[in-house]
C-alpha cells in the first residue's frame, strides 16, 4: 500500500522490485492457491489484480486518483479473502 503506485522500493535493499516483479508475484501467488480459491474467487481475484495494476499504470506519480482506486481494490481483494477464510 504504501509503495504504490510503482512498488519501487527505495530502501536499496529490493532494487529488482517494481510493478512488473510486483503484480507476477501477486498473480503467481493466486495461481497456487486457485486449488483452494475455486476457479469462481480466483477468476475474481484475477481480474481484480489487473485493473489494479492498470489504475496503478495510469498514475504513477499518484496524481490523478487512480492509484485510490489501485488501493481501493487491494482492501477489496483482502475482504475477499479473508470472508474465505484466508488470511491475506
Amino acid at each position: 500500500m504504501f509503495r504504490s503506485p510503482t512498488f519501487v522500493d527505495k530502501t536499496g535493499y529490493l532494487p529488482w522490485r517494481n510493478v512488473e516483479t510486483t503484480f507476477h508475484a501477486l498473480n503467481e501467488g493466486l495461481k497456487r492457491t486457485r486449488p483452494d480459491l475455486g476457479d469462481e474467487l480466483f477468476a475474481k481475484l484475477s481480474g481484480m489484480s489487473n485493473r489494479m495494476r492498470a489504475y496503478f499504470e495510469a498514475d504513477p506519480d499518484d496524481a490523478t486518483g487512480e492509484s485510490v482506486k489501485g488501493r481501493d481494490l487491494i482492501l477489496d481483494m483482502m475482504d475477499l479473502l479473508k470472508a474465505h477464510g484466508r488470511n491475506p
